[in-house]
């Protein structure tokens, strides 16, 4: 059975995150983007963890469900198409240590399949660090250390390194990642499965590093807000079960790929100083030896910069069994740029609910609906441009250094944007 899954979300109770994130406001906009199962997020943290406990009951299959839905949408007039929504029990977890003479800063979704094992993983994780500081505990202890402890726990718990190449806390990142997956875990490397490409990376740029062949890409939104939920999502094609989901992402079997953020749009993609307004392509930073021109401090070295440093092959090759991926840009950017206004005002909000209301939900007009339909209830304007976004053909203004790029999905926008794709 086919469905959409984004399986990195957050609580109120991580660090800037929205106030309005809860079990509700996640259930609701899943429907309206057409996402099927979300992870809870932050299941490490003592006052969200008995939220979860109280407001979802279990399915029989390692998923959850709300024990009682909302009825009315926060959001006037919206009615999306119903859906089952499903939970899985998710958290992310900051190691901050000490590992060959570095500093090390990694992210690290974990998943569990029931809420007595998320009990087992707190009263073990709370004896490392406060789990009550924050939805995304910062714990002192080594990654692969990290995964010993949960396996010790049960062999069903999952670790999948969080949006493996921004600059800051990933495995991979500029300022304390790794160059490998072996560096990281050690003899543990084998229980590693699947990366998190994040919003600054696509498959297709992983796909230049052979040694990554064997690593399933998933994509998630890392949503600090309910609204960005799905902002990269990923594809099945099983059963809904925890089980089913884990061994699809594994052996690929049922995991159909992936949604993706256009990379470049992402806030890490080329390197920069933000403060100065200063955006570089690796060639660039190279040239000024990782110095910005305007201040003489270092620049924040980004994504594409990594990945080309880690790269064995000049183009990307697919791995003969690596599923297909698509280009998505969230509704109400599109929304903006027809109308020219900002992505949160009312005139945005009009057209986004008569368009739920009209097609069921996001993905669905983003992916699947008509261009015939579009034009006919939107104008072709809107259908024009979800025939450019499913062409990827959108034109970015890269982003750098923590801050997001811009996408335009017309041939003659007048941003300063280049076309893409621009690793392939």
């Amino acid at each position: 059975m086919p469905f959409i899954a984004d399986l990195h979300v957050h609580s109120p109770y991580a660090m800037a995150t929205s106030k309005y994130l809860s079990l509700a406001s996640l259930y609701q906009w899943a429907r309206i983007k057409g996402i099927d199962v979300v992870g809870t997020g932050d299941f490490t943290h003592p006052a969200w963890f008995d939220n979860l406990k109280q407001n979802l009951v279990g399915d029989g299959s390692g998923l959850y469900r709300l024990k009682e839905p909302p009825h009315t949408s926060f959001i006037p007039e919206i009615n999306p198409k119903p859906i089952d929504v499903r939970f899985c029990l998710s958290t992310e977890i900051s190691c901050i240590y000490t590992h060959k003479k570095r500093v090390r800063k990694g992210h690290y979704l974990v998943y569990a399949p029931d809420l007595d094992t998320v009990e087992a993983i707190n009263k073990q994780l709370s004896k490392i660090g406060n789990l009550a500081a924050d939805g995304r505990p910062i714990l002192g202890i080594s990654a692969r250390n990290l995964l010993e402890v949960l396996l010790h726990i049960s062999a069903r718990i999952h670790l999948i390194p969080a949006h493996a190449w921004t600059p800051w806390f990933s495995i991979f990142g500029s300022k304390s990642g790794y160059d490998t997956i072996e560096d990281c875990f050690e003899d543990l490397s084998h229980h590693i499965f699947a990366l998190e490409t994040g919003l600054s990376s696509d498959p297709a740029m992983n796909w230049h590093i052979s040694a990554l062949d064997r690593y399933t890409m998933v994509s998630n939104s890392d949503a600090h807000s309910p609204q960005n939920l799905g902002r990269e999502a990923s594809l099945f094609s099983t059963s809904y079960s925890y089980d089913a989901i884990f061994e699809a992402i594994k052996t690929r079997k049922g995991f159909e790929g992936t949604l993706e953020f256009f990379p470049q749009e992402g806030k890490y993609h080329l390197d920069g100083h933000r403060v100065c307004k200063v955006c570089l392509t690796p060639a660039q930073t190279k040239a000024h030896q990782s110095i910005c021109p305007t201040c003489g401090k270092s620049v924040t070295v980004g994504v594409l910069h990594r990945v080309h440093a880690l790269a064995d092959r000049k183009k990307a090759k697919k791995p003969a069994d690596a599923p297909d991926f698509e280009y998505i840009v969230p509704l109400p950017e599109i929304i903006a740029e027809i109308v020219e206004k900002g992505v949160k005002t009312k005139a945005v909000e009009k057209v986004f609910v008569q368009t739920i209301n009209r097609f069921g939900n996001e993905f669905y007009f983003l992916r699947k609906a008509l261009l015939h339909d579009i034009s006919h209830y939107l104008g072709p304007v809107y259908s024009l441009a979800i025939d450019r976004l499913r062409k990827g053909l959108a034109k970015v203004a890269p982003g750098y250094d923590g801050q997001y790029g811009t996408v335009s999905l017309y041939p003659n926008s007048s941003k300063n944007a280049t076309q893409l794709p621009l690793l392939r």
